[in-house]
């Protein structure tokens, strides 16, 4: 039977061009986030099902799109849905580490979800967190973190704050039950999508009375929404704790000297049932896309209740996007790093001496790529030309016996014999590619 070639739905093939850029947007997170004393850490994409299901995880929604898969053992596995889980599997098996634990991990996660552009079952997840404080300067070095990852990228960006307690805090003095709080959380969230009439609609999509959604219109529609604002007006313990924490982020923010633009976003939620406090998102200021591409914050039980024995392990984390970063470069021109090879070697009856000058010119640094097919010289500069590769060194039996080389310049289409003797070449190769 014929084989069908094609991609499993929901997953896709990166060809070089591409994929020069996800290898220019990693090297460059993994660069900023070891320049803020993040270590690195690997995980295991195959896990035990059980972890991965276990009612401190991802939550029920997520549990759904898990793909599940046993192994010759019978063994219930799973493929990772996030990187959070395998990090406190990490933290509960190694007791001896030392806390604050500062890791970074970039790892591809699998969900069986909805395919839509830009969404896919297969995707990379670049993961930041600590383990181990609650220190509000966690969250505000992470924050100043994504404004360095995003300079470095030429993306530019604002990050929109709130705190889960402020907001569960504000729903209890508007009378929403607890048991409701989740689901309102949710249709808050969408305020700036779908305004205040989509809230209420939301709102009774949900079940909630009509009495509690009276109360969140008329507090939506009163549009005071400041920190000050809200901790005048709601006694509420949370809404006093949750204001607090904020301005004592805020306060560490502007300390430090971080000049990004932080919003503070009162009804910014995050979806997991995860976070406790600080949570935020990380939008484009050109709004070319108006989906965050980044966003984290505070979990402070989920590890501890993961792991059991009532050790607390306090948390903070970021997340980035790799393929929406990689969108919203691709949007704004960028062509990725260059990937090309600097030289071209042509042998004409000197293989075997050609891949010594090729490996020669590598142990200076120099990218090159040499000549395998046996192509006569024309088809090897034809090569050239459509790879973009600037310089090509034919290398035949007379320019052996010579001891030298012919270097072609493929933009001006300029040659000249360079010697083989001392760093004549490497100058030459140099000075040229500068």
């Amino acid at each position: 039977m014929e084989t069908t070639l094609r991609n499993v739905k929901g997953t896709k093939d990166f060809l070089p061009q591409e994929q020069g850029l996800r290898n220019y947007i990693r090297r460059t997170l993994e660069e900023v986030f070891e320049t803020y004393g993040c270590k690195p850490l690997e995980t295991p994409m195959l896990q035990y099902y059980d972890l991965l299901a276990s009612k401190y995880g991802g939550g029920a929604e997520i549990v759904k799109e898990v793909y599940r898969l046993s192994d010759q053992g019978e063994r219930e596995l799973a493929l990772r849905y996030d990187l959070t889980v395998p990090l406190a599997k990490v933290v509960g098996m190694n007791p001896e580490m030392r806390l604050p634990f500062k890791r970074y991990e970039i790892g591809k996660v699998f969900r069986d979800g909805p395919v839509k552009p830009g969404r896919f079952r297969e995707f990379v997840q670049c993961d930041v967190d600590i383990v181990g404080t609650s220190s509000m300067l966690a969250e505000a070095e992470l924050i100043s973190m994504a404004f360095a990852a995003f300079e470095r990228l030429g993306l530019d960006v604002y990050v929109e704050v709130n705190n889960r307690k402020l907001l569960s805090g504000l729903l209890q003095a508007l009378g929403v039950a607890e048991e409701q709080a989740e689901g309102v959380m949710l249709s808050l969230d969408k305020l700036k999508k779908i305004g205040v009439d989509g809230v209420v609609d939301d709102l009774r999509l949900r079940g909630i009375d009509e009495e509690t959604i009276a109360a969140v219109a008329a507090f939506l529609q009163s549009g005071e929404w400041t920190m000050d604002s809200l901790a005048g007006r709601f006694a509420e313990p949370l809404v006093q704790e949750g204001v607090a924490e904020l301005r004592e982020l805020f306060a560490c923010l502007k300390g430090a000297g971080v000049s990004g633009d932080v919003r503070f976003a009162p009804f910014l939620a995050r979806g997991l049932s995860i976070y406790t406090g600080t949570v935020y998102e990380i939008f484009l200021r050109d709004g070319r896309i108006t989906s965050s591409i980044g966003s984290g914050g505070r979990y402070d039980r989920i590890i501890g209740q993961f792991l059991g024995g009532g050790r607390e392990y306090p948390a903070v984390g970021i997340s980035f996007g790799l393929d929406v970063i990689l969108t919203a470069l691709t949007m704004g021109g960028a062509e990725g790093a260059d990937n090309r090879a600097d030289v071209f070697v042509v042998p004409l009856g000197t293989e075997a001496d050609a891949l010594g000058l090729a490996n020669r010119l590598r142990a200076a640094g120099i990218r090159v790529e040499l000549e395998l097919s046996g192509r006569r010289l024309k088809k090897a500069l034809d090569y050239a030309n459509r790879e973009r590769i600037p310089l090509v060194l034919i290398y035949g039996e007379n320019e052996r016996d010579a001891g030298a080389v012919t270097l072609r310049d493929m933009r001006s289409g300029e040659e000249r014999t360079v010697a083989l003797a001392g760093d004549r070449l490497v100058d030459a190769i140099a000075q040229l590619l500068s």
